[in-house]
């Protein structure tokens, strides 16, 4: 696993783009740690800023006003030259993923907007490795999360567009050729780098998509499907969020609108026999994930009384349990900061 942190730093420079040509610099908690690696920093899609924040593991209430150091890298589109075309006053709203990849020797930050951005982003310049923009209006799309792939193509799994759509990316920052696939309610997707296949979550099932065709002109097929747990027969599961259990390989987090899950692979079986189980599976959890090197589990579910319902200002922690606050914040995922 490749592990590109902000708090390994030993150079206190720019460190990210919150706007054109403009970053956050590491303050002096990010010098502080630059040694500091037993956790990972957090990775938030945060809406009511709508920025892209990279925070400070040890910090237990984030508030960027007041103690600006705590974030360690800052992006959004708004302002910057090299999204123009995508309009992101219009279509950065809602910002709904933040996940970090490694490909070619570079780090990147894949990211969607609900009115129809979607970015692979360069790490920490915020250079356009490729962005694009997936309807607008009534031909809303809804991109709710994207994946790299091993050709530097990307994918977008479009919640009211129903499908996956896998944009020829490699082509170029402004690259438009793509192929759709079918799903409904696509909200999740992964790369599994061992199977060669592109898992894909929707409202009903799990699916594992064929990648075929050429790197110019790709396609996708799918290989087989599995139909998620539901509460109550004849209930709509409502896939959520899907990401790899780093800490056992062969598996992934799956979660639905009632329950946290991890998928075995090889048995072809959700399961709920990982530990600290009881505590993390639980309604409407909008992401979770595992650092592999201290065991600790993160997850966010919304929380009442904020500016929109499917907002929270706490990321919770597991085994061992705790959490982080962000003053003031509307986040709608969080994830460890741990490139791969």
């Amino acid at each position: 696993m490749s592990y590109d942190s902000p708090l390994r730093s030993r150079r206190g420079v720019l460190l990210g783009a919150a706007a054109a040509g403009a970053g956050l610099t590491l303050g002096a908690a990010g010098q502080a740690a630059a040694h500091h690696r037993s956790t990972a920093p957090v990775v938030v899609a945060e809406q009511a800023s709508r920025r892209l924040l990279v925070l400070d593991p040890r910090v237990d209430v984030w508030d960027p006003a007041a103690g600006p150091s705590a974030v360690l890298w800052a992006f959004s589109p708004l302002g910057d030259p090299r999204y123009r075309d995508l309009d992101p006053d219009t279509s950065w709203v809602y910002p709904d993923e933040a996940k970090a990849r490694r490909l070619g020797g570079r780090t990147f930050v894949l990211t969607t907007a609900s009115f129809g951005f979607a970015a692979a982003v360069e790490y920490p310049t915020g250079r356009r490795y490729w962005a694009g923009g997936l309807g607008a209006g009534d031909d809303l799309l809804n991109p709710h999360t994207a994946e790299i792939l091993p050709d530097g193509n990307v994918a977008v799994a479009c919640s009211t567009g129903a499908l996956v759509r896998l944009f020829a990316a490699s082509l170029g920052p402004y690259a438009t050729r793509y192929t759709d696939a079918e799903l409904k309610g696509a909200h999740g997707l992964h790369w599994d780098q061992d199977r060669r296949v592109l898992w894909a979550l929707g409202d009903d099932e799990l699916v594992a998509y064929e990648v075929t065709g050429t790197r110019v002109r790709p396609g996708l097929r799918r290989r087989f499907a599995v139909p998620l747990p539901v509460a109550t027969p004849g209930a709509t599961a409502g896939g959520h969020d899907l990401a790899p259990v780093l800490g056992r390989p062969g598996r992934l987090w799956v979660t639905t609108n009632a329950a946290v899950h991890q998928y075995d692979i090889a048995r072809r079986a959700f399961v709920q026999d990982f530990p600290g189980a009881a505590e993390i599976s639980r309604r409407s959890v909008k992401a979770v994930g595992d650092d592999p090197r201290t065991g600790q589990v993160l997850s966010n579910v919304p929380e009442a009384g904020l500016g929109e319902s499917w907002w929270t200002t706490t990321v919770s922690l597991h085994r061992p349990a705790g959490s982080r606050r962000l003053v003031d914040g509307g986040i709608y995922k969080a994830r460890w900061w741990l490139p791969r």
